[in-house]
């Protein structure tokens, strides 16, 4: 028998359609102020930021198509917050967190709230989570691989007020940007947080001002109904039992050795169980706490689900979740370092939920997209005498899985953002920070072999200019391949995993597959390779003219469509030698 809530009553369909598309417009309007307003290259040319509206209860009534790592976290976090200060919830004010404590992601990604008045009356919430370029500590912009605890990584903001019933903290606000870099760029970013987040609100009255409290609530509680009723439909197609999967995360550097997260899905009706099982935390920057864990969920559920919006928290009412034991992996507890856990080991827990979900329903299986592997850059420009820092998120971007009827997208990974980055033009990129930039392009042979190819990853090289230049290396995917599904298989490994290579002046070179701190000098290079998609069904089914058109467009070479796809494809004229193919294929059948 369904558990779904009762309808409160019809929805007049039309009024219904114009609320949401102003609800869905409102959050537009506050990503695209971010863009334009955000002062660092992570906020106006990659965009690693997300936006979401709720309700007072709160609730998530639309979450915007932005990073999924801030998204699901999102949920947990404005409760915290507002739990935080309760009663004391004011008309003006402007509340800002960081902290994993808190159900933040981690601490770099500081979040923005405020709450929405209509009449004295508390509403909605307009909030806004963005990826600043520092937060303080050791090690610019955050990432500290010889972190052993939180408290070496970074600032933690708990739930603080930076505007107080309309009244602009100057002392809280200094006292942050006093504790982070290249303080320029974070007072932007956080200005332009503030101008979306009071976007959000102008639209929001307006709608209230045209429809009234009762009618915009009424419509708002059928939007989150409908998301539900979906996904219990969804729910009850998939016969009932309990299902496992099982997602290695690589040694990238702590020398614990290769750990595995394990995720159990029960079906009964329609509602869903999600038990995680990791192991202990470690002294190392790739613990999850909470929050982020519940992102890495959610996406591997939706991975599944592919459901049409509406987007809001009825789609997870149908879902109950056990992260496991308090002081595990993907359920840290203070002190542990985390910074780097928004990608690992959140993509190796959503590969574990997805394959949970996709061997409960096979007919629905996809390949999983690259996981991230980046850099970070830091130094003092010689144009200016500046700072700089900056999450370099063209450096991350590795490829989309392929599906069953597809082949993976290029450069549109890593898996915790999903195709919501963008690199951005290299031009504003040397522009904006004293390097030059030798290579961005995609890696032959990097997608995933299969019926369906995995996207291709991307290949980046910078420079610095007349400075010396901090690299910071975070990640993963430079040990082991991205998945592939039903029947894909790599005989070529190495072009499908990442790889930090730095160009030293003298000529030599340094191989890294472990995230790691160093400095390079004007005429060196560090140059970062991402891993590809995984890829769909067995490689040998490809047609051997598609696998053609991919040699001849420099995604697959010569020797791998004869390793990994069995077709012999002339060099020069890129043509198939159809017998020479046949007897290749038949002979490996």
């Amino acid at each position: 028998m369904s558990t779904a809530p009762k309808s409160r009553g019809p929805v007049d369909p039309i009024t219904l359609a114009v609320v949401r598309g102003a609800l869905e417009t409102a959050q537009r309007e506050m990503t695209v102020t971010l863009e334009k307003t955000g002062r660092s290259s992570v906020f106006n040319l990659a965009h690693d930021y997300s936006n979401a509206l709720f309700d007072a209860n709160p609730e998530m009534i639309l979450q915007g198509q932005d990073i999924p790592i801030h998204m699901g976290s999102l949920i947990p976090a404005m409760k915290a917050v507002s739990a935080f200060f309760g009663e004391d919830i004011n008309e003006g004010d402007v509340i800002y967190h960081n902290d994993p404590a808190y159900a933040g992601s981690h601490i770099i990604d500081c979040c923005m709230y405020k709450p929405v008045f209509y009449q004295g009356e508390l509403v909605f919430w307009t909030v806004c989570k963005g990826h600043l370029t520092d937060i303080g500590g050791p090690v610019p912009a955050g990432y500290n691989p010889n972190a052993t605890e939180i408290y070496a990584e970074g600032l933690r903001i708990p739930p603080v007020k930076l505007w107080d019933k309309g009244r602009r903290r100057e002392d809280v606000i200094n006292l942050l940007l006093t504790n982070m870099r290249a303080r320029r760029d974070q007072e932007g970013d956080l200005n332009a947080q503030f101008g979306a987040c009071r976007v959000g609100e102008r639209n929001l009255i307006a709608l209230l001002d045209k429809y009234g409290i009762d009618t915009v609530r009424a419509c708002i509680e059928e939007l989150k109904s409908m998301a539900d009723r979906q996904m219990r439909s969804l729910i009850a197609s998939v016969p009932d039992g309990s299902y496992t999967g099982t997602a290695v995360l690589e040694d990238a550097g702590h020398g614990f050795g290769e750990m595995e997260i394990s995720a159990t899905i029960t079906i009964k009706a329609d509602t869903c169980h999600v038990a995680i099982k990791s192991p202990p935390q470690i002294p190392y920057f790739i613990n999850s706490y909470a929050g982020n864990s519940m992102s890495g969920i959610y996406l591997g559920l939706m991975m599944f689900a592919q459901l049409p919006p509406p987007y809001n928290e009825g789609l997870y009412r149908c879902v109950t979740v056990d992260l496991g034991d308090h002081g595990t992996l993907c359920n840290a507890k203070e002190p542990a370092p985390h910074v780097n856990c928004t990608t690992t080991p959140m993509e190796t827990l959503t590969d574990a939920v997805r394959l949970a979900f996709e061997k409960a329903a096979p007919e629905r299986v996809s390949a999983s997209w690259g996981h991230a592997s980046g850099i970070n850059i830091a130094g003092r420009d010689p144009r200016t005498g500046d700072e700089y820092v900056t999450m370099v998120l063209a450096s991350i971007i590795s490829g989309a899985g392929a599906t069953q009827a597809m082949d993976g997208w290029h450069s549109r990974g890593p898996l915790c953002c999903f195709g919501a980055l963008t690199s951005g033009d290299v031009e504003l990129l040397e522009h904006s920070y004293p390097i030059i930039v030798h290579r961005y392009g995609l890696i032959p042979d990097s997608g995933g072999a299969g019926r369906y190819r995995g996207g291709s990853g991307t290949d980046w090289e910078v420079e610095p200019i007349g400075h010396d230049m901090t690299v910071v290396a975070f990640g993963e995917g430079r040990q082991i391949p991205t998945q592939g599904t039903a029947g894909a298989r790599n005989a070529l490994l190495d072009p499908k995993l990442g790889r930090i290579t730095i160009t030293r002046a003298d000529g030599s070179r340094e191989e890294h597959v472990k995230n790691l701190i160093t400095t390079i000098r004007p005429g060196e290079r560090v140059r970062n390779r991402n891993p590809g998609g995984g890829g769909y069904g067995n490689p040998f089914t490809r047609p051997a003219e598609a696998v053609a058109l991919d040699v001849r467009d420099g995604l697959v070479t010569v020797e791998a469509a004869r390793v990994e796809y069995g077709v012999v494809i002339d060099p020069l004229t890129f043509a198939v030698d159809a017998p020479a193919t046949q007897a290749l294929r038949t002979a490996a059948a």
